[in-house]
């Protein structure tokens, strides 16, 4: 096995559909997985689109957004390497609910319905992983929609700074180094506001000397402060 494929393999361990297999069973899923792989800016398929196939990234990041009818859109979430999307037209086939975008260069792996029907059918803890990760995506937007009434937009934006630097954030000397790849607009409807009104609370964090910015990235210098404020 190459460097690659085994970085790609732990990618994949890490997604909620192979959670529950030992190697081999794991490695035999991979196998019946089509891989596809997306320029920045390609859509994978868009709101409203028949669907039936699951996806995993392992390179890159796909984000997830909707459009209101009067043209604002909405991002539901940036994922990354070892992160699943695309399950609900699966269990539930159907139209998509939102556009899933490239937003780097991005590999993915799918898997169709047939193909994970059989899966789960012959593998329960698939079932149930599957359903613990489908749970805490419920949690996350309960949270957001909480968040959009309780919280203020310099608040919701230090709760995504924290967020992506969980996921794609990686410990320097100064701080945490987050490569997010998301324009300031991306990065405004990530938190469900104007990009003038969340350009300005990254301003002000940035004179207090909680984060540094830097193109499609962002130093967290002062964790503590943002989770404090995140709250």
């Amino acid at each position: 096995m190459s460097s690659d494929d085994a970085q790609v393999n732990d990618h994949v361990r890490r997604a909620p559909l192979f959670a529950a297999l030992d190697d081999e069973a794991a490695r035999e899923l991979r196998a019946t997985m089509e891989e596809q792989h997306l320029s920045r800016g390609d859509i994978l398929f868009a709101e409203g689109d028949e669907g039936s196939t699951l996806f995993v990234v392992t390179e890159g990041k796909i984000k997830l957004g909707r459009t209101a009818p009067d043209g604002r859109e909405n991002l539901l979430g940036v994922l990354g390497p070892g992160e699943m999307f695309g399950e609900l037209s699966v269990f539930d086939p159907g139209p998509r609910t939102a556009t899933a975008t490239a937003v780097t260069e991005t590999t993915l792996i799918g898997l169709g319905h047939e193909d994970l029907d059989k899966w789960i059918r012959g593998r329960p803890e698939v079932a149930y992983t599957m359903l613990q990760s489908l749970a805490r995506r419920l949690r996350r937007t309960n949270e957001f929609l909480a968040d959009l009434v309780f919280s203020d937009v310099p608040g919701r934006v230090a709760k995504a700074l924290l967020d992506l630097a969980r996921r794609f954030g990686v410990q320097g000397d100064e701080g945490v180094h987050v490569t997010h790849d998301l324009t300031q607009e991306e990065l405004a409807q990530l938190v469900g506001a104007s990009r003038e009104t969340v350009n300005k609370a990254l301003a002000d964090f940035q004179q207090r000397g909680w984060i540094r910015h830097e193109a499609r990235a962002v130093v967290l210098l002062d964790v503590d402060r943002l989770a404090r404020r995140a709250r």
